[in-house]
């Protein structure tokens, strides 16, 4: 699946397990999603990376995603703390993010919702349906809707 440009959208993940990154991004190829996925480690490199501070102050090397997969349980600031900032930051808020979490918790969920994400996602165990949720993302977030500071393209025919 391609986006019609066929150029590389940037998303962000925050993850803090390695492996899991690396999963992401070997599902994201496998579901031929055109992206560039950049992973940060934990909400304090969420944040920094959005507000381009440290190691992320160069915009060439801090793209603005078009869309954040968040873990909810991180290190440092958890994603439930980072959720509520971006939300709450007018030059960040609009920035669609999905929780992909292994979190099942109602309570889990429903505060998500109440913070502004877009949609929730309990990860996948099987590498096959995770590959089958990156191509679901990838579909409707980058060929369907409209999103934020992306040319508008003819994008399903």
């Amino acid at each position: 699946m391609k986006n019609q440009s066929s150029r590389p959208v940037t998303l962000l993940l925050a993850e803090d397990d390695p492996d899991d990154c690396l999963l992401a991004r070997q599902a994201m190829e496998k579901s031929r999603l055109v992206s560039d996925l950049r992973c940060v480690e934990d909400g304090e490199e969420l944040l920094d990376y959005l507000r381009r501070r440290g190691k992320f102050a160069d915009p060439k090397q801090s793209p603005r995603p078009v869309l954040i997969l968040l873990d909810l349980n991180l290190p440092r600031k958890d994603g439930r703390e980072a959720l509520r900032e971006i939300k709450n930051d007018p030059k960040l808020r609009a920035i669609p993010i999905i929780v992909l979490t292994t979190s099942k918790s109602e309570e889990d969920v429903t505060r998500a919702y109440n913070l502004g994400v877009n949609s929730y996602i309990t990860k996948p165990v099987r590498f096959s349906a995770l590959v089958e949720v990156m191509q679901a993302i990838g579909k409707y977030w980058l060929e369907i809707v409209e999103l934020p500071g992306r040319p508008r393209t003819n994008r399903h025919g």
